[in-house]
């Protein structure tokens, strides 16, 4: 029987979600901390994730301990530290700064669809990582990434194309992403074998 689910996320144990959407077949890893986040279809967390402020698409893979949308600290003032805004903490007749935590979600990642996310890898607010990108293992991403390119470093520069340019146009152009369910079963012996000009020249890509 398939474990996962079209109508019920996989969720390990003392995972933390707050305001979160989860997609279709979707699986958190443990102790995972996801806040103020949608996550696509099919996506995938490892242990210990820390994913807060982002929009990730469908079929990323993440793996343990990625952080995204990493929260920030206020640099412009005379402190930095949390009791600037989380005040009513510290004091009775103190008020939290709701336009400080009102800002810092505005601030979103974007994680596009079929992507990998390796382990340790840190991606930065208001940064995107196009349809296909590879950010590998504890890379420090700070900037957009292309569609289908591979970064790598800190802070994460391009290593090479995961895919051509030109090749990249095409798969986002069938968005295989978008296929249902029954179809990735009926595609999936040619997903396996099929080199991608081979896949793309059968499903009209």
């Amino acid at each position: 029987m398939a474990r996962l689910k079209a109508d019920t996320p996989f969720l390990h144990e003392d995972v933390d979600l707050t305001e979160v959407r989860l997609g279709r077949c979707c699986e958190i890893g443990k102790g995972s901390r996801i806040a103020y986040s949608e996550i696509g279809d099919y996506s995938y967390c490892d242990r210990y994730a820390d994913i807060a402020n982002a929009t990730v698409g469908k079929f990323a893979n993440i793996a343990s301990f990625v952080r995204i949308g990493a929260t920030d600290h206020p640099l412009h003032t005379a402190s930095c530290h949390h009791f600037l805004y989380r005040s009513g903490d510290y004091w009775d007749d103190a008020d939290m700064d709701e336009a400080f935590f009102a800002h810092r979600k505005s601030r979103r990642a974007f994680i596009g669809h079929d992507t990998w996310i390796g382990h340790g890898a840190m991606i930065k607010p208001e940064v995107s990582i196009g349809h296909g990108a590879v950010v590998a293992s504890g890379a420090v991403v700070t900037k957009d990434v292309a569609p289908y390119t591979i970064v790598a470093g800190t802070a994460a520069t391009k290593l090479r194309d995961r895919q051509p340019p030109e090749i990249a146009e095409r798969i986002i152009a069938l968005a295989w992403w978008d296929w249902e369910h029954a179809r990735l079963r009926e595609t999936l012996t040619d997903f396996r074998a099929l080199p991608v000009l081979e896949f793309l020249e059968k499903y009209g890509g």
